[in-house]
């Protein structure tokens, strides 16, 4: 039996990003139901999983992190092929390099 919690970040992940992929979508919720996003809004932790999923999983983002860029930087070089990809999914909004809070964003990279 689903948490309302879980019940939640399903519909957000409906709502925010409509047409991902059955296996992508899996992975996400299951990152933002995890215990560091708990305290985050449903609709947030949904956003911050997909955004790091879509890093590490259609970016060059971990390549350019072993490479030795630091974390501002990866974010910079992957920003239009992560948007691309949200944008593919049909999401709702894009990744802005101008609102990106660090410390909220470690902890869906943690």
């Amino acid at each position: 039996m689903a948490t309302e919690r879980q019940k939640r970040i399903a519909r957000a992940l409906t709502a925010i990003i409509p047409r991902v992929p059955f296996l992508d979508a899996e992975a996400i919720r299951e990152a933002a139901r995890s215990r560091r996003m708990r305290t985050l809004p449903p609709e947030r932790a949904v956003w911050l999983a997909a955004v790091a999923h879509i890093r590490h999983a259609y970016t060059d983002y971990d390549d350019l992190m072993d490479d030795g860029y630091d974390k501002e930087a990866a974010r910079f070089f992957v920003l239009d092929d992560t948007n691309a990809v949200l944008d593919d999914w049909g999401a709702t909004r894009r990744l802005d390099p101008d609102e990106i809070d660090p410390e909220t964003e470690d902890a869906a990279d943690a």
